[in-house]
């Protein structure tokens, strides 16, 4: 399998996020590491998340949560190091009620296709996102969806604990990207 990025939302993905479980299990995966996670800014971010697909040895697969989803997007258009895929967990709405306002450097994310393959994951009831704007970000974006119905926003709060649904996505995702 490819070299894995964890590309966390605002906050980092706590103990109990299906995130950190999966990067737990799985010892050789990175964790993006940007200068602060509550207190996101876009270009530390991005400069973030440059240097650890830049320091991988083969082009990585990312996994993004919420926040991190818009990351994906915003970098995709300014870098051209080459990643392997991105499996985008409960993108947001930058313009919903609930986006968090110490994110809005992460507002109006790219409209345009991807450079590489990607798949959204939605929740049919996820308070930052409806299934309709992930539908449209799929479709903008030039990759899949996948609605797993009612999960939140598929973070800790979901009690998904290693969420094994989302491996089992995860894992065709990736064998879909392998060269």
């Amino acid at each position: 399998m490819a070299e894995i990025i964890i590309v966390p939302g605002n906050g980092g993905s706590g103990e109990l996020h299906w995130q950190t479980r999966w990067e737990d299990a799985n010892p050789k995966w990175q964790r993006l590491r940007p200068t602060d996670w509550n207190q996101p800014e876009l270009d530390d971010w991005i400069a973030a998340l440059d240097h650890a697909v830049g320091a991988a040895r083969h082009p990585p697969l990312l996994v993004a949560h919420s926040l991190g989803c818009l990351l994906v997007a915003h970098w995709q258009q300014v870098s051209t190091t080459p990643v392997a895929g991105a499996f985008l967990v409960a993108v947001p709405n930058p313009e919903a009620q609930a986006f968090p306002v110490e994110a809005a450097s992460f507002a109006n994310p790219p409209r345009t296709q991807f450079r590489f393959p990607s798949l959204i994951v939605a929740s049919a009831d996820d308070p930052y996102g409806t299934v309709e704007y992930a539908r449209g970000r799929a479709s903008q974006w030039g990759g899949g969806i996948v609605e797993v119905g009612e999960l939140g926003h598929i973070n800790e709060t979901s009690k998904l604990e290693n969420w094994p649904q989302g491996k089992a996505l995860f894992a065709a995702f990736a064998a879909g990207t392998a060269s």
